[in-house]
């Protein structure tokens, strides 16, 4: 079975925040999300950026669904209801008497907002298939909050009970079937789009409501970093290499870091003095302060390694740039100014409180979503931070009062043996991939079956594919949607074949 590699695949077939967080595990669990917030300042602040060449959030209505706040239990409390937030535009859709087709965007870690403003996927495909455009909030977040607020809920153990996956999925599977049938769209097919943990569920929700959704696209899901199927190293394996591949140099300087900024902070006043040399707003309390936010930096460079900037270039080429006559520090320096600009002072977390999207991640992680990244001591070009099952859940046990389950995702959704199960029994997903992302070490790479198609791009970055197009994108990634577009192409015309014979 072929992987779909785009960087030389010819054209197939006819037819996504601030780096400090509260003091849980989530520090060690690099968060998820199609993007990354105000994370690379420098870079959002460029003329350069992604252009979007819509106005995405224009012509969508807002609807809300009296949700369930229970779907598995009969306890009089499941019953209740909350207002669930989803909009649709209407402008591409066929209509139901054609079956036109309706594409979802099931939401992730954020407010339904930042959603709709950044996956062009949908949209730039919407009149192509004469598709119905439907994004759909994730529970908790943004307006979808049974109790009002992420910060009201999580205090009350009972409340945040309700704060899950499986959840979010049944959530999803209401609102499809309430629209079709509000709209007599019933032999409507649905694909279902998600990026980062928003891919993971559209994975999942094509393999628990196989009725629901005829396929799903999942963009940067790594849907085999549970459970230890992937090696805990990884995640940040993939960071060195790519900041290797682009420099030897700064490569080893930044390995070589970890022990001097220690050196530094062990004399006397090296505490103070570090501060003073990286401009902190605050006075550092550690060293370890420093460390978590490079730390944090270099896996989001990474993680978000994206065209036409590339932010793991801007960080080696500010880190190159001061080698000649600085020493170690000072070329680390440089590679922090590179990156979010020379300021006066850098917010090393010290004045950062967690947004509700942290806030709802620090809890994910803390009960069901456990991914077990680590490194060894000379795996990476990071300390030793090996993943301690242990320490984790003392921590999400001190935060939350819960023990986190690290068997349960693969228990409710499989993962072990995937390659052989999926392809007796799934069907119609394509995962995809940029293989700078470091979460691409936990996805689906081969394909599994006909239909369970893996397409990866080596130069390609978390979820690149469902942003916005821009005139100046890259062929391979150019390639690499069209690839997803006519496979769901050729899904539609085996379901409307079928559809024609059942009648």
């Amino acid at each position: 079975m072929g992987t779909r590699a785009v960087s030389w695949l010819p054209w197939l077939i006819l037819l996504f925040i601030t780096a400090s967080v509260s003091a849980t595990p989530s520090k060690k669990i690099p968060r998820l999300g199609v993007l990354r917030g105000s994370s690379l300042s420098v870079l959002e602040g460029s003329s350069s950026l992604r252009t979007v060449s819509v106005n995405l959030s224009e012509n969508f209505q807002t609807f809300f669904y009296p949700q369930t706040l229970d779907h598995f239990n009969y306890r009089p409390e499941s019953y209740t209801t909350f207002q669930h937030r989803y909009m649709v535009n209407f402008n591409y859709w066929g209509g139901a008497r054609s079956a036109a087709p309706i594409f979802v965007y099931l939401g992730e870690e954020s407010d339904l907002d930042k959603d709709i403003n950044s996956i062009g996927f949908l949209v730039e495909n919407g009149a192509r298939f004469g598709a119905l455009l439907v994004y759909i909030e994730h529970r908790y977040y943004g307006q979808s909050n049974p109790f009002g607020s992420m910060e009201k809920s999580l205090q009350n153990a009972s409340q945040r009970g309700y704060f899950n996956s499986g959840q979010a999925l049944a959530d999803y599977a209401e609102v499809i079937i309430n629209l079709k049938k509000n709209l007599s769209a019933d032999s409507s097919p649905v694909i279902v789009v998600g990026g980062s943990y928003g891919g993971l569920l559209a994975a999942w929700f094509r393999l628990k409501y196989p009725h629901v959704a005829l396929g799903a696209l999942a963009s940067s899901a790594p849907i085999l970093y549970f459970d230890d199927i992937t090696p805990q190293d990884g995640y940040y394996s993939l960071v060195t290499k790519d900041f290797r591949d682009f420099s030897e140099s700064c490569y080893n300087t930044i390995k070589d870091s970890w022990a001097e900024i220690d050196k530094a902070a062990a004399e006397a006043n090296g505490i103070l003095n570090l501060s003073k040399k990286f401009r902190t707003c605050k006075p550092l309390e550690s060293a370890s302060q420093l460390k978590d936010y490079l730390e944090t930096m270099y896996s989001i460079a990474a993680q978000y390694d994206r065209p036409p900037m590339y932010p793991v270039t801007i960080v080696c080429n500010g880190i190159d740039g001061g080698s000649q006559g600085t020493d170690i520090l000072g070329r680390i320096l440089s590679g922090i100014v590179a990156s979010r600009g020379n300021k006066s002072c850098y917010d090393m977390g010290q004045s950062s409180f967690p947004s509700e999207t942290e806030e709802g991640w620090n809890w994910q992680v803390c009960s069901e979503l456990v991914i077990p990244i680590g490194r060894g001591s000379n795996d990476t070009m990071f300390p030793a931070a090996p993943f301690d099952f242990k320490e984790y859940a003392d921590s999400c046990k001190y935060s939350y009062g819960v023990t986190p389950r690290p068997h349960w995702i693969t228990s409710y959704y499989g993962g072990h043996n995937i390659k052989l199960i999926l392809k007796r029994f799934g069907s119609n997903i394509i995962f995809s991939n940029g293989l700078r992302d470091p979460y691409s070490s936990g996805g689906v790479l081969e394909d599994i079956s006909h239909s369970i198609i893996a397409v990866h791009t080596p130069r390609g970055s978390h979820c690149l594919d469902i942003l916005p197009s821009r005139e100046d994108d890259p062929n391979w990634l150019v390639l690499q949607r069209n690839v997803e577009i006519e496979i769901i192409h050729g899904w539609l015309l085996k379901y409307y074949e079928d559809l024609l014979q059942s009648n």
